[in-house]
């Protein structure tokens, strides 16, 4: 036991003393390398991501075509089953799901990333307003993020995406990277009002440094870590807004571009005779947000030097 407790202090302070003298990025890419967390969640996420670029080239079948449509009889309640050039056989109306599926992960994460970036890039902006300047300012803005954080994440989702006249994939969008301006802003102005009271953000107020530079030099590169990994952690997020505002009804409603969200939707209605048509969609939103949420945890493990293991 001693000799163990012993052998675990030694390969801490090894590894204290491998990353002296080593960059941050540096120290943490060589932790996360040995992370088998973080290795899943990439590998998933690579899988994920590489289907969505080829997923022209790998979908055998237009994804709207009814190409059999001659096997689906609502009076038999009987939908396509799995058969050659179909291995997962048809939808309720007689579409490849093999195809719609592959061609729905670049509708989803497509919408995930886009919202993810508007979001984080409408939080710097309050981040920075709100921990830069302080005073009034910093009270404005934390009164209006408040105000956004009060409500729940997915009713606020909705609220906003029920405001449209019609709803398309660019309203999807825009609800979802509305509801994660607040929590970008509300870290980013943490991380930054901690940067303000550093010692080298005071010594170059002494020298006389402008404001602008200390905010933009000094301040934000430092503050950003802690941002960068809620970023990916709310792509995990982002997923499953998404999908769940498509299943209510409020993503595109051509549902000839397929989307997983609106897929599983499309589903509820023969779910307990055909559940496959809802399990693949969902199998595939669930892995993707545990490919992201994995590797947001071992990013967060990797930077913040108290959580390292």
């Amino acid at each position: 036991m001693l000799k163990t407790q012993r052998t675990e202090r030694i390969d801490a302070l090894a590894e204290t003393a491998s990353d002296a003298g080593v960059s941050l990025a540096a120290s943490a890419w060589r932790r996360l390398k040995r992370n088998p967390v973080f290795v899943t969640g990439a590998v998933i996420i690579a899988v994920f991501v590489l289907l969505a670029l080829l997923a022209p080239l790998l979908a055998t079948h237009d994804p709207a075509q009814r190409l059999l449509e001659q096997q689906v009889s609502r009076a038999a309640n009987t939908i396509p089953p799995p058969q050659p050039g179909f291995p997962l056989g048809g939808d309720q109306y007689g579409r490849d799901l093999f195809s719609r599926l592959l061609l729905g992960s670049q509708q989803t994460l497509l919408v995930a990333v886009l919202a993810t970036v508007i979001g984080l890039g409408g939080g710097l902006v309050l981040g920075i307003l709100a921990g830069a300047f302080g005073g009034w300012v910093d009270s404005l803005v934390m009164r209006v993020v408040d105000v956004m954080l009060s409500v729940p994440s997915l009713l606020l989702a909705v609220s906003i995406g029920a405001l449209f006249a019609q709803q398309t994939q660019f309203t999807v969008i825009l609800a979802v990277a509305i509801v994660q301006v607040p929590i970008f802003g509300r870290l980013l102005r943490g991380t930054m009002l901690a940067q303000r009271a550093s010692d080298h953000v005071l010594a170059a107020r002494a020298l006389g440094v402008k404001e602008s530079a200390i905010v933009f030099r000094h301040m934000l590169p430092n503050a950003l870590g802690p941002v960068i990994v809620q970023a990916t952690l709310g792509l995990a997020v982002a997923i499953i807004d998404a999908a769940a505002l498509s299943f209510l009804g409020l993503g595109a409603a051509d549902d000839s571009v397929p989307e997983w969200g609106q897929m599983l939707g499309g589903a509820q209605n023969i779910i307990d005779s055909h559940p496959q048509l809802a399990f693949w969609p969902a199998s595939c939103i669930i892995l993707v947000a545990l490919g992201f949420t994995l590797v947001g945890e071992s990013l967060r493990d990797a930077l913040d030097p108290k959580r390292r293991r």
